[in-house]
């Protein structure tokens, strides 16, 4: 097992990464205390795994709940039904939130934790590639509203992430693939070193080798946790981890929650970012096709679906990163190195949309 810590002060907590951590006894004792606990998962990995978290936690009384699987559930009417499930076990305000599960689960539970009884502690114990890579790890929570993709959330940081690398043995390969999109993310704004290794072990990535898999969730952990330690809130460089986010949170909206997996709609963002630094001139064409390469190596998607440009760029409004009405984008300069930036026409980028969703990569 390796430790990791997000660096908050006051508020730091562990990432432990490893294989078989589910089940290890003791492991979460010091963050539970004896506390009573809530497990939300969901109909997919609850029968996989929830027994063994159980049997982790040795004190305080335990309750689950179960929630359906995928995007389309990811809103507030299941966070009702976890709310619920607080109420009716009865958790106090010294009660903790397990999130077993993906993305969507700890976005849910998170949020929950953050609203009950005005926040009590939760710990993410990540399922998948993209959870474990992404998700778990920054304290972002929320879920989905008809007019955009997280909108509604907060910040609430966990006491701990648990990251069982064995919990991979039972993704399919299309999630698989979906997690490694963030992976790519993490090299193309961060480490032009990590990037070249992951275009290097492609191959090994979607053959799931476990050395290949331990490396790029510490790597992708690491990088996280530094851009969150020095910016908590989003209020400056976290926005940076955003890359290719605007364009697939517009994709994941405009193709219907749960149709594109959220990895690969920012696969295709990422593609999509790239292409547009290149026709801004800072991107170099042999950079953005590489970049390209990379993704569709690892079984990725490289441009929207069959939607308009208009729904696209209205989709793209509601960003989160729309400051005074400006949309701002995450471009590349150069691999490794990413900007938020306003420095576009909008007649360009609509421009832009038009070719992308004619073209259909």
């Amino acid at each position: 097992m390796m430790t990791l810590t997000v660096d908050l002060g006051a508020r730091s907590y562990p990432i432990y990464i490893g294989s078989g951590l589910l089940g290890q006894a003791g492991l979460l004792d010091r963050h539970l205390r004896g506390r009573d606990a809530l497990v939300v998962t969901n109909t997919t990995v609850g029968p996989l795994y929830e027994a063994r978290l159980r049997g982790m936690i040795s004190q305080g009384r335990v309750a689950s709940v179960m929630l359906p699987d995928g995007e389309a559930h990811k809103n507030l009417v299941t966070v009702e039904t976890v709310l619920d499930a607080l109420v009716e076990h009865r958790l106090a305000r010294d009660g903790v939130v397990l999130a077993l599960g993906g993305g969507v689960v700890g976005d849910i539970a998170g949020f929950a934790a953050a609203i009950y009884q005005r926040g009590i502690d939760f710990i993410q114990v990540p399922t998948t590639l993209l959870a474990q890579v992404d998700s778990s790890v920054g304290g972002k929570t929320g879920v989905n509203h008809p007019g955009g993709k997280n909108l509604i959330g907060a910040f609430h940081q966990p006491l701990c992430v648990l990251s069982d690398s064995a919990t991979l043995d039972t993704l399919p390969d299309r999630e698989l693939s979906a997690g490694l999109a963030e992976v790519v993310k993490s090299g193309l704004i961060a480490d032009a070193a990590f990037f070249d290794w992951i275009d290097a072990r492609s191959a090994d990535l979607v053959g799931r080798d476990a050395d290949a898999l331990h490396h790029v969730i510490r790597r992708a952990c690491e990088v996280k946790a530094e851009v969150v330690a020095a910016d908590e809130r989003e209020h400056g460089r976290r926005a940076l981890l955003n890359l290719g986010h605007t364009f697939g949170h517009a994709i994941e909206l405009c193709a219907g929650y749960g149709e594109w997996l959220h990895g690969e709609a920012v696969a295709a963002g990422i593609a999509m970012a790239a292409r547009f630094s290149q026709r801004l001139g800072w991107l170099p064409a042999r950079d953005a096709e590489r970049i390209a390469r990379v993704l569709a190596a690892l079984r990725l998607p490289l441009g929207p679906p069959a939607v308009s440009a208009g729904e696209l760029l209205a989709a793209m409004a509601m960003d989160k990163k729309v400051l005074a009405g400006q949309l701002r984008l995450v471009l590349l300069p150069s691999i490794g190195k990413a900007r938020v930036t306003t420095e576009f026409p909008l007649q360009e980028l609509e421009e832009f949309l038009r070719e992308e969703v004619t073209t259909g990569l």
